[in-house]
């Protein structure tokens, strides 16, 4: 019997709940295995996959170790782990939710610091007057030491954070912070502000692949019913169908030509469209006499290729 392909997944919190939504909706229904607290699940429509669910901490670890051969967590867990991204997991796909913002905050009280410029220059003033460095508070110290470097903040030493980072400063154990925030309000709350070029990293959930796991034939193939269902219910939500009673006619062939250099896909009753596009390709069809037009949003659009399957093939053959 062949190794199931390992999928990773939050076991717990928000994200968990969101993950499992997109499941749903993409036609996968997660089934849990050894009732409602048990870390095993099967993937209803993915045959040969096993799911577990761990931290989101532990499934950037998992992904980093080849013990998962896709994963969904935060990209900023996957960044965190080192540099070399590109060289240890394969993002697959950004998900639009588990959204946050890794930033670097200052108190609000130093007026005038600003931008990571006025940062490097408090800094360096800083050590001049007390003979030490500023303490910078936080759990993601490979992407602070990074984007400091790339900013040119070298005075500073991090302290790190194992509990309420953005109350570092107030508490006397640190200058600045970088944390991750979803609306800053904690910041805010904590006296802190955000640098006006301080945001680190974009952070959302990610489907993610390992390229330190090893493949099987059998893997890659339950990993492309994942990913083509996935890819097929993302382009239907961006997509709709237009039919129409079709007529034969030049201008018919005329409207519908033009349609398709601008985008639209022929289908084999009318075209695929995207969806912000309807009102006006209905339009192009209604004015030379075609119609009535019935727009519809489809539940997925399987196309023949699949870049994040190609993708994957291409790093682990």
């Amino acid at each position: 019997m062949s190794s199931p392909l390992i999928i990773a997944i939050p076991s717990k919190g928000r994200l968990k709940e969101q993950v499992e939504a997109w499941l749903g909706d993409c036609g996968l229904e997660l089934q849990a295995m050894g009732g409602a607290r048990g870390y095993l699940a099967a993937l209803k429509g993915v045959p040969g996959a096993q799911v577990r669910l761990l931290s989101a901490g532990d499934i950037a670890e998992a992904l980093d170790a080849g013990e998962a051969h896709l994963g969904i967590t935060g990209e900023d867990l996957l960044r965190e782990r080192g540099d070399d991204l590109g060289g240890r997991v394969l993002l697959l796909r950004a998900l639009g939710f588990g959204r946050a913002d890794l930033v670097v905050a200052a108190p609000k009280s130093w007026l005038d610091v600003d931008t990571m410029a006025d940062l490097e220059e408090v800094a360096h003033d800083y050590l001049a007057r007390t003979g030490r460095r500023m303490r910078v508070a936080t759990k993601y110290l490979a992407q602070t030491r990074t984007f400091f470097a790339r900013h040119g903040v070298v005075d500073y030493r991090i302290t790190e954070s194992n509990g309420a980072t953005e109350g570092a400063p107030a508490a006397g154990a640190a200058e600045l912070v970088v944390d991750i925030t979803t609306t800053g309000a904690t910041l805010v709350a904590n006296g802190l502000k955000v640098l006006a070029d301080g945001v680190i990293l974009k952070s959302q959930a990610q489907l993610a692949a390992s390229l330190k796991a090893s493949w099987s034939s059998d893997q890659l193939a339950a990993a492309e019913r994942l990913l083509r269902a996935v890819e097929a219910r993302a382009a239907a939500l961006t997509s709709a169908t237009l039919i129409w009673p079709p007529s034969g006619s030049r201008i018919e062939t005329e409207v519908v030509d033009r349609l398709v250099a601008s985008g639209a896909t022929r289908r084999p009753n009318g075209l695929l469209v995207s969806a912000g596009r309807i009102a006006e390709a209905s339009a192009a069809l209604t004015a030379a006499g075609l119609g009535p037009v019935t727009a519809a949003r489809p539940d997925f659009v399987f196309e023949v290729g699949c870049a994040p399957l190609d993708a994957l093939r291409e790093q682990v053959l």
